[in-house]
């Protein structure tokens, strides 16, 4: 049993920063009051924030801290399960996340997310779902058992009824299979891998001792062929060098043609500038008998000398000038030679590359034939060898198939187990067995409530409702004031189911507003009676802004607004 002791908080929505706390175990009774926005309901915020790390009520974390102070929000919880006193601390600004077991502080090397699941799991025994059915009835925020969905209403139950267990194995043994099979398709692969080597190495065996003396003439045929291929290739590249000697002697002839015809050419060009020169010369001394510059006459001796001699210079560089250019046709016939040797010689060493290339081939094909002769003739020596490798292949293959039935045999086993475990097996027997005691509980405080009908849930946790008068009601066909007292007799059940199987038993239980907005006046004296009298060993606190009510309880605890903080006082 989760016995609470006491929650504290401070700078926690609208309360400041000295700590506001409340004994949750003082009286069995506790009202409190205030009105709208003075922070009566903040308790709710505080313990949910405290236990699971995130408020009642649907509020941001931001928005958690008090707005004024704006930072060391934090809130406390103090509780004891089997005589082991408890701790939870969380802040925001700083983050804070302490538990704490006996006034020692539990460590903290693993994340936060792990923590609380450790401490949902292991400490507390229930979840967010679960307290908030169980210890918590609210009135905005809250979704009634009969409104959640079929699947959280299971999660509901499987917790009280201490059966979840079931679900982490049926999941633990789920993950199993789907890790069997895996390793069975890996030993399928195995197998067939090893069925392909048994078969390969029978083959080769055979091979080995039937065809190997074969496969040894054959492959030095080939190699003595080759090596013929190879001399042949040889000769044909002792012709074509002797034919690259004598073309390159040839060659030696003709070699520096190209040279000589530039010498050649830039010597025609000098010759060509000469000729113009004594051309333009000979036309001026012939057209002009006056210097066109002075205007004095020319003499005439002078004259005709300087004509005289242009025509003789004329003569002798156009004859030089023809001996010219037959040097220069003999220099570039002779270039024409040179490039047509040059072409004839890389033809050949062409055909010597290629030959070349050849012989590498044949002689790469030659180290491969005597590498395979010598792979076989080592093999054929070592034949025990090989028969050793196909046994020891054979030993894997039946330690891999006897593996295979042993994992098998293993999965039809965690199928059993899981068709078991799931939800249509043995959580719904055991949920069949209580589901009439929890009918029964439903009823009681119904008909205690002053509501005769009969209320059943099925294995599938719909609801069947039958009045005296009328029948198949269903729970979204009652009023609202009707609808809290099915939503109260079911938190009751549940607290008495739970107490029954000391699953998510607790001293607390606290009601937000119940009878501000459904409860009429005559359920709300029933309800009253019914946690005066029947609810044992709870601490009970009931939220409300209605006043008149101060004297029907141990407690009273009053919040309010001052300047802007939320304080509050008992009175």
């Amino acid at each position: 049993m989760i016995l609470f002791e006491k929650v504290r908080w401070k700078n926690f929505l609208s309360t400041g920063n000295q700590f506001t706390e409340v004994n949750l175990e003082e009286n069995s009774t506790t009202l409190i009051i205030g009105t709208n926005g003075a922070g009566k309901s903040t308790i709710l915020d505080a313990l949910t924030f405290s236990l699971f790390g995130k408020p009642f009520r649907k509020i941001n974390k931001p928005q958690l801290i008090n707005s004024v102070n704006e930072k060391d929000c934090k809130v406390e919880v103090d509780f004891c399960v089997n005589a082991i006193n408890w701790k939870v601390v969380r802040g925001i600004k700083p983050n804070i996340f302490e538990i704490w077991r006996n006034g020692s502080l539990m460590d903290q090397f693993s994340s936060a997310v792990d923590q609380q699941k450790w401490l949902e799991q292991n400490v507390l025994k229930m979840n967010y779902k679960s307290f908030t059915q169980i210890v918590i009835l609210g009135s905005s925020t809250f979704v009634p058992f009969m409104q959640l969905p079929v699947s959280h209403r299971r999660e509901v139950i499987e917790d009280l009824l201490d059966i979840k267990i079931f679900s982490s194995m049926n999941t633990v043994i789920k993950e199993k299979i789907r890790f069997l099979k895996e390793e069975i398709k890996t030993l399928e692969l195995k197998k067939e891998s090893l069925n392909d080597k048994v078969t390969m190495q029978k083959n080769f065996i055979e091979e080995l001792e039937n065809r190997a003396t074969q496969n040894i003439e054959n492959n030095k045929t080939k190699v003595t062929q080759l090596l013929e291929e190879v001399d042949g290739y040889m000769s044909e590249n002792s012709l074509t060098e002797e034919s690259i000697l004598g073309y390159t002697k040839k060659q030696e002839c003709v070699t520096g043609a190209t040279k000589k015809l530039r010498t050649l050419g830039q010597l025609k060009g000098k010759i060509s500038n000469k000729v113009s020169t004594i051309t333009k010369e000979h036309k001026f001394f012939t057209e002009n008998t006056v210097c066109p510059t002075c205007d004095q006459a020319i003499e005439e001796t002078f004259r005709i000398n300087r004509i005289s001699d242009a025509q003789t210079k004329a003569k002798e560089l156009q004859s030089g000038y023809k001996e010219l250019e037959e040097a220069i046709k003999e220099e570039e016939e002779r270039e024409r030679q040179f490039t047509t040797l040059s072409k004839e010689i890389s033809k050949l060493t062409n055909d010597i590359s290629k030959n070349n290339a050849r012989i590498s081939g044949c002689q790469r094909q030659i180290r491969d034939l005597e590498s395979e002769v010598q792979r076989i003739t080592d093999q054929l020596a070592n034949r025990n060898t090989e028969h050793e490798k196909l046994e020891t292949f054979r030993d894997n293959l039946k330690t891999t198939y006897d593996d295979l039935s042993s994992r098998k045999d293993t999965i039809n086993y965690y199928d059993f187990s899981y068709s078991l475990l799931k939800d249509g097996g043995v959580k719904s027997k055991i949920i069949k067995k209580y589901l009439p005691l929890i009918n029964q509980q439903v009823n009681r405080y119904l008909q205690m409530m002053d509501f005769y009908i009969n209320f059943a849930l099925d294995e599938e946790f719909n609801e069947t409702v039958q009045s005296p008068i009328h029948e198949d009601f269903s729970y979204a066909s009652f009023s609202e004031g009707e609808k809290m007292r099915i939503d109260l007799a079911l938190l009751f059940a549940w607290r008495e189911v739970a107490r029954m199987k000391n699953s998510v038993n607790t001293n607390l239980l606290i009601m937000d507003e119940v009878f501000d907005s459904s409860l009429d006046g005559f359920g709300t004296d029933e309800f009253l009676k019914i946690i005066r009298f029947v609810i044992k060993d709870a601490n009970i606190f009931i939220i409300s802004h209605k006043t008149g009510m101060e004297d029907k309880f141990g407690n009273v605890l009053k919040f309010e607004k001052v300047k802007g903080f939320s304080r509050m006082e008992e009175k």
